[in-house]
């Protein structure tokens, strides 16, 4: 509890200011193609009936909404730092009729045993991290995967071509999105001990790239880097 309160005390909000949080849901909105950069992502994760399913930095439960609606029979949950938008979340999934496990903490200490998820959602919010919370929460979300576990990020990828790198250049010093600009995700999730990564799709958007990615928690009777399923 002392570590969750100091990060309160210094944490920046997801569009900076406290003030503007109710209008993050249309702000989102308006700068990217939102619902289908979602779909895509839950698509590539292909989840079973009774799979536990995590995002990581929920925000005001958009994507974790979407799962519950074309996932039915997966246990949801959702966790972010930031009691506001956990607020908003909440009144979302109530007006929605849906059950969506939510709690405050933080993606660098996540509340959760070992082994816990057999999928973990991060979309926009790696960005927001430093690059050794960026590591730090990439080694949690490998720690609480089930081996055999899949996690699945949205952000901010390595622009594809002139028009994006320039776009780049604002958005880097705009967030603490200059590793990610570089390519260095996937590098960060290989660290952290996560197989097959690859990058999925990408989307060209007003504030730059946005890549989608995949990378898989190997078992332990593994003993090469391709997903079960996979050919070499």
């Amino acid at each position: 509890m002392p570590r969750l309160m100091k990060i309160l005390s210094k944490y920046i909000p997801a569009l900076h200011f406290h003030w503007l949080t109710p209008w993050y849901d249309e702000v989102i909105r308006r700068l990217y193609p939102e619902q289908a950069l979602k779909t895509a992502l839950i698509a590539q994760a292909r989840i079973q009936p009774n799979q536990r399913v995590l995002d990581i930095g929920c925000g005001t439960g958009t994507l974790a909404l979407l799962i519950k609606r074309t996932h039915p029979a997966a246990d949801v949950y959702g966790l972010d730092v930031d009691p506001q938008v956990l607020d908003i979340a909440r009144k979302k999934a109530e007006q929605a009729r849906e059950t969506i496990l939510l709690q405050q903490g933080t993606a660098t200490d996540l509340p959760y045993d070992d082994e816990t998820f057999d999928r973990v959602f991060a979309s926009l919010m790696l960005h927001h991290l430093t690059r050794e919370d960026k590591r730090r929460t990439l080694a949690e979300a490998f720690r609480i995967l089930k081996p055999g576990g899949d996690l699945h990020v949205a952000d901010f990828g390595k622009p594809q071509d002139r028009t994006m790198w320039l776009i780049s250049l604002a958005v880097r010093w705009a967030a603490k999105a200059h590793d990610n600009i570089r390519g260095l995700l996937p590098a960060f999730m290989a660290e952290a001990g996560f197989h097959s990564v690859e990058e999925v799709s990408h989307y060209r958007t007003i504030s730059g790239t946005i890549a989608l990615y995949r990378a898989y928690k190997p078992t332990g009777e593994e003993t090469g880097g391709h997903h079960p399923g996979e050919t070499s």
